[in-house]
C-alpha cells in the first residue's frame, strides 16, 4: 500500500512557475514508476509527465520544454518543475504511483490565471 500526498499548486499568474511535490509513503519507493496526471473541469484526466524507476522520462506535447519531473529516492519524493505557466494548464494535479497496480493522490489545484 502506497500513499501519496501531493502539494505545491497555488494561484500563479501567466509566465509564471511553481513546483510540486508528492511524497510517497512505504519502503521500496525506488520500484515505482511515477507520474503526474491532470484533471480541468468538465475534462478527463490526462497524462501530464511520468518517470521510470530508472529514470526514464515522458512527456505529454503539450508540456514539452516547459515541465520536468524528477525524483528524489532518498527522500521518497517525485518532482514536477512548471515553467511558462499558460491559463490552460489550469487544473488539478493528481500524482500517480504504479508497480502492479496504480495508486493515486488526492491532487493539488493549480490555477494560471491573471
Amino acid at each position: 500500500q502506497v500513499q501519496l500526498v501531493e502539494s505545491g499548486g497555488g494561484l500563479v499568474q501567466p509566465g509564471g512557475s511553481l513546483r510540486l511535490s508528492c511524497a510517497a509513503s512505504g519502503s521500496i519507493f525506488n520500484m515505482y514508476a511515477m507520474g503526474w496526471y491532470r484533471q480541468a473541469p468538465g475534462k478527463q484526466r490526462e497524462l501530464v509527465a511520468q518517470i521510470t524507476n530508472s529514470g526514464g522520462t515522458n512527456y505529454a506535447d503539450f508540456v514539452k520544454g516547459r515541465f520536468t519531473i524528477s525524483r528524489d529516492n532518498a527522500k521518497n519524493t517525485v518532482y514536477l518543475q512548471m515553467n511558462s505557466l499558460k491559463p490552460e494548464d489550469t487544473a488539478v494535479y493528481y500524482c500517480n504511483a504504479a508497480l502492479m497496480r496504480a495508486y493515486w493522490g488526492r491532487g493539488t489545484q493549480v490555477t494560471v490565471s491573471s
